[in-house]
């Protein structure tokens, strides 16, 4: 259920630096003409869809508990500023019991119908070391619902990225690995060429949501590689808007896929055509010349030679 749209004060809580910067994308968006935007928040469960959430709306706006197990229904938090409006919908984990959950998947594509998706945020977590075929099968979920397109307006967010890699590896260096095989899978599970995205890969974003981030001078909250991570995240959202592809609009057929029934309606007409010419067509002329050669009876012969004596 979509929460009412309330004014963005949240934004009010950054630090003044990080405020500045976030009023100058939004205003970047608006003369672009670009005056709302859906953020639609997908991944596995607990690698912080939600934490993110609070995190870009500056307040509690997602009730979080590591203790109580994810709902299978998305929210919907909308928050408004200066004639822009946020909308950032919240989703249940793809995955139960090593499976996708089609249950949550269902809700989030009813959820979605008639709305239009601006950005796709795909999460997990910097520190999860592996990529497996459970990655590709969420991939590929995601796929399936809304097109591959999805990921013309996609960036990987990676949460937990306030860690010390592991065997001594630079933090640029992991995160680089890290980064690719979870792109890599993405491209599998999606079946992507380099045709079919534009600039062959998603943007990867660093997220630390944990209260003790550092900070840098400016009060900002800073990752280990000294980058403000909220307004930059904000700033490749804006890029990734502005891209130049389309949102993706979650129709009925979107979800539901083309009508069996339907299913080459648009070759009926040749078919006939076909069927006319190469089987109708053929067995009239054969039948016009067996009549023509078969032998007429005697009895018919003298009818009609009266009929010629007559006239």
């Amino acid at each position: 259920m979509a929460s009412q749209i309330r004014e963005w004060s949240g934004i009010n809580s950054f630090a003044p630096a990080t405020q500045t910067k976030l009023s100058e994308l939004l205003g970047k968006l608006k003369q672009e003409d670009v005056n709302t935007l859906t953020i639609l928040v997908m991944g596995k469960g607990g690698v912080g869809k939600s934490s993110t959430v609070n995190s870009i709306i500056g307040e509690r706006a997602v009730t979080i508990s590591p203790f109580q197990s994810e709902g299978t229904r998305p929210v919907m938090v909308s928050r408004t500023r200066a004639g822009f409006t946020l909308n950032i919908i919240d989703t249940p984990g793809l995955i139960e019991g090593g499976y996708i959950n089609d249950v949550a998947l269902d809700n989030i594509k009813r959820f979605l119908l008639n709305k239009t998706i601006d950005i796709l945020l795909y999460v997990d977590r910097l520190d999860a070391y592996r990529v497996d075929n459970l990655d590709r099968e969420i991939v590929k979920a995601i796929t399936g619902s809304f097109g591959k397109g999805i990921w013309n307006r996609a960036l990987v967010v990676l949460t937990h990225a306030q860690l010390s890699p592991p065997d001594g590896l630079p933090y640029e260096e992991f995160f680089s690995k890290r980064s690719d095989a979870l792109l890599k899978a993405l491209r599998l599970g999606a079946g992507l060429k380099k045709s079919d995205v534009q600039g062959y890969g998603a943007p990867v974003v660093l997220v630390e949501n944990s209260g003790r981030c550092n900070k840098n001078e400016t009060d900002e909250k800073v990752l280990p590689n000294g980058i403000a991570w909220i307004p930059h995240l904000v700033q490749v959202i804006t890029e990734v808007a502005l891209n130049g592809s389309k949102s993706i609009f979650v129709d009925k057929t979107l979800i539901e896929g083309p009508n069996p029934n339907d299913r080459g309606k648009f070759l009926i007409p040749l078919i006939l055509a076909v069927q006319y010419f190469l089987v109708i067509k053929p067995i009239e002329r054969a039948i016009r010349s067996d009549v023509a050669k078969e032998n007429r009876p005697s009895w018919e012969m003298r009818d009609t030679e009266k009929t010629n004596r007559k006239i």
